[in-house]
């Protein structure tokens, strides 16, 4: 099977893992978690970061420590990978969902506009949904598959509305707007390191903020809110979210090589575009010119997209469509969802995300073209 994204172990990882295993130092104190939160602080231009167990912990973190309560709304984009809507739903909140643009597949910033214009209140510098009035504090764009979009608009709208950002960039380690790199726009961002990301812990994540505070709040809410070197005391209700020392190991070897894989995916991109220019109605996602992105999941839209998916699976070239829209699922239905025309929808029923591991070759990358152009 030619994998989608698969991880790319060529560098020290093993080294490093050993060195882990060899002195003991394998849980979530090390060298290796301090050194990998300091690369990664340097790399997203950030004066601060803190590990953690996935991205998705990573989000929950953030939306704690900023107070999101119970029967407060968060709003994220309606297309995104489910953690960003778990970690809303695990504060007691409900997301508001704002629909997709239908050009570069982020949250459509008009909509977003008109809903808090129309449909929200700002009062003593929070804002509040008008038919029920319930707290909006927190606003957390996704960067999609490593595309940003138009931050000085989004910044701009949650400044005049009173919304702190939250930044999942989980996606998006190596994307840049402006020549700021994506986490480091929002009061908080975040990372993940699955497995089939950029670069990979096998699991992990992070939080990257330019706020002493929150950092070292973020620190001892995933260590179990532990307050006292020697006695197991406690201080508030924490959790156990923080990365571990073997696992960080291969962050720190994963980063040494993230160049380069910036580099080879912006290949697959270019070699993508040229050889399917042309062929049926594929089209890919846009991006700005403001925008660097990381391709980290080159992705087209055909109105054949079961049959190329059908056809790629069949022959092993793992390829799978967008994530079903968040609206649609069953334990989302009944939250806001804020559209016109439901481009999320249409977006989905077209996009399919292709090959594009790091140490795919050249010829793997041809198959995978021919065989797409054959659909057509």
């Amino acid at each position: 099977m030619l994998l989608l994204s698969g991880p790319n172990m060529g560098g020290n990882e093993l080294k490093y893992v050993s060195e882990c295993i060899s002195t003991g130092w394998v849980s979530s104190v090390g060298a290796y978690v301090d050194q990998f939160e300091k690369v990664t602080a340097e790399f997203a231009g950030t004066k601060y970061a803190v590990a953690t167990s996935s991205g998705t912990t990573a989000l929950h973190t953030c939306l704690v420590m900023l107070g999101v309560q119970p029967d407060d709304y968060v709003i994220c984009p309606n297309i995104t990978f489910i953690a960003t809507c778990n970690a809303i739903k695990y504060t007691g909140a409900s997301p508001i969902f704002i629909d997709a643009d239908e050009q570069n597949w982020q949250m459509d910033l008009s909509l977003l506009e008109n809903f808090l214009r129309n449909e929200t209140v700002v009062k003593d510098g929070v804002c509040t949904y008008k038919k029920d009035g319930r707290r909006i504090p927190v606003i957390m764009p996704v960067h999609v598959l490593g595309n940003i979009g138009d931050m000085d608009k989004l910044l701009a709208l949650a400044n005049q509305y009173g919304l702190t950002v939250i930044e999942d960039s989980t996606e998006a380690l190596g994307s840049y707007y402006k020549n700021k790199h994506a986490g480091s726009f929002g009061l908080l961002g975040t990372f993940s390191y699955n497995g089939n990301k950029i670069i990979t812990t096998g699991g992990g994540g992070m939080i990257v903020t330019n706020d002493e505070t929150l950092a070292k709040r973020a620190k001892h809410l995933t260590t179990q809110a532990k307050s006292d070197p020697f006695e197991y005391f406690h201080d508030a209700i924490g959790y156990n979210y923080r990365l571990v020392n073997v696992a960080a190991a291969m962050g720190v070897a994963q980063m040494e090589q993230l160049p380069g894989f910036l580099q080879r995916k912006r290949e697959i991109i270019a070699f993508y575009k040229q050889a399917l220019l042309g062929v049926g109605d594929i089209s890919f996602q846009e991006v700005s010119e403001d925008v660097q992105p990381n391709w980290w999941m080159p992705t087209i839209f055909t109105s054949k997209q079961r049959e190329v998916l059908k056809v790629l699976n069949e022959k092993k070239m793992q390829s799978r469509p967008f994530w079903v829209p968040m609206n649609q699922l069953p334990m989302f239905t009944n939250d806001l969802f804020i559209q016109t025309n439901d481009r999320s929808d249409y977006i989905y029923k077209h996009c399919l995300s292709i090959p594009c591991s790091t140490n795919i070759t050249d010829a793997e990358l041809a198959a995978v073209a021919e065989t797409i152009k054959a659909c057509f």
